[in-house]
């Protein structure tokens, strides 16, 4: 029950036994066409696809490089680890960064977004962190930005890494112009395949104004691909194949249904652990679907309750980052998540409890989740 890397069905991990076949050939065509025309499904785009191998970071990484230059005024909400990071990014590349700084646990506001917008008449690019991993908190007004960024004719970027697959982001129609997730999170396939997908308007760009770098210069990529549906570099083969079972899978389920039982899910964990007793990090308002953040209960010991958790319950979820180590506990509701994970969880999270020596109403917990589970 991590934020990430998430369980992967077994049917997954099988397609990782395929024979290693050579990336020029035309076996590797019928792969990676596939991969791309599925990612575009997931994705609900026609825009380009590439799906790099690398980790969720290396694929934020190329989606700063490949549009940033020295200068260029760039909007970013900043309240958590993730989202400090890809502002550390654009920094990184001489931008004028614009931070709309929130604690941890809540967003900026669409109104603090629309402001930013209007005091910067000359901004280049808005990026924003579509769910904060770190603290649990999901950005709920993406499908508005496009209003704002076509306004100033300016990029719109989206790093949906925690979540794309796991709740609605269609991104043609509201407009993204780059978009970015990892294939461990609630894709759940193995960690290594990060797919982005571009906008024509953001292609033009990258292809007049490389990067200086190699791997990540995205505009290699579309050259391989429109020419003979190729990469520029060797790719993880297995992973490939991986992923786009992965993609099937969610595509079999249906898009709405795979959302529908995230939602569930993730309202059983809430209402659940909160009858139990344990109080939500996020506000209600900005809480995240796919990784339910938890305040600890006073005096309870960050690694005691984690290892007890995992070694007597084979229960793992995650702790805390920075100023939050040892304050907030972290369980990933993403990729496979069932009505069976969290009855589970919540089960294993009042026994362990009890065991520690903590008064919690576990019957309350099981009984609330339940309810919120029937309708799936």
């Amino acid at each position: 029950m991590l934020p990430g890397p998430t369980n992967v069905p077994n049917r997954v991990m099988r397609a990782m036994l395929a024979p290693i076949i050579n990336h020029r050939s035309d076996d590797f065509v019928e792969l990676y066409t596939d991969v791309v025309d599925k990612t575009q499904q997931v994705f609900e785009t026609k825009n380009d696809i590439v799906a790099l191998s690398a980790s969720g970071t290396g694929a934020v990484e190329a989606g700063v490089v490949n549009l940033v230059k020295k200068g260029d005024k760039v909007i970013i909400p900043v309240n958590g680890e993730f989202s400090n990071r890809l502002s550390q990014l654009i920094e990184g590349q001489g931008a004028n960064v614009v931070k709309l700084e929130t604690p941890p646990g809540q967003n900026a506001t669409f109104d603090q977004v629309k402001e930013a917008f209007d005091n910067n008449k000359d901004v280049k690019a808005f990026y924003v962190v579509h769910n904060e991993t770190s603290t649990g908190t999901m950005v709920n007004y993406l499908d508005k930005v496009s209003d704002l960024t076509s306004r100033n004719d300016a990029f719109y970027v989206v790093d949906s890494v925690s979540l794309l697959g796991g709740a609605p982001l269609p991104v043609d129609k509201w407009n993204i112009d780059v978009c970015m997730t990892g294939a461990q999170k609630a894709i759940a396939a193995p960690p290594g395949i990060s797919p982005i997908s571009v906008s024509p308007k953001a292609k033009k760009y990258m292809q007049e104004n490389p990067p200086a770098t190699m791997y990540f210069n995205l505009a290699r990529y579309f050259k391989y691909y429109d020419e003979e549906k190729h990469t520029p570099f060797t790719p993880a083969l297995p992973l490939l194949y991986a992923y786009r079972e992965a993609l099937a899978i969610l595509l079999e389920e249906g898009l709405q249904n795979v959302f529908n039982r995230h939602k569930v899910c993730s309202d059983a964990l809430y209402s659940g652990l909160s009858a139990m007793g344990l109080s939500p990090f996020a506000k209600e308002e900005d809480r995240s679907i796919s990784i339910v953040a938890l305040n600890y209960l006073d005096g309870l010991e960050d690694k005691t309750f984690r290892n007890t958790l995992a070694n007597k319950f084979k229960v793992l979820v995650a702790g805390g980052f920075g100023n939050l180590k040892g304050k907030v506990f972290r369980v990933g509701c993403m990729g496979e998540v069932s009505p069976y994970h969290v009855m589970r969880t919540i089960s294993a999270i009042s026994s362990t409890l009890a065991m520690m020596g903590y008064e919690v109403d576990s019957q309350a917990g099981l009984k609330t989740a339940e309810e919120k589970l029937k309708s799936l």
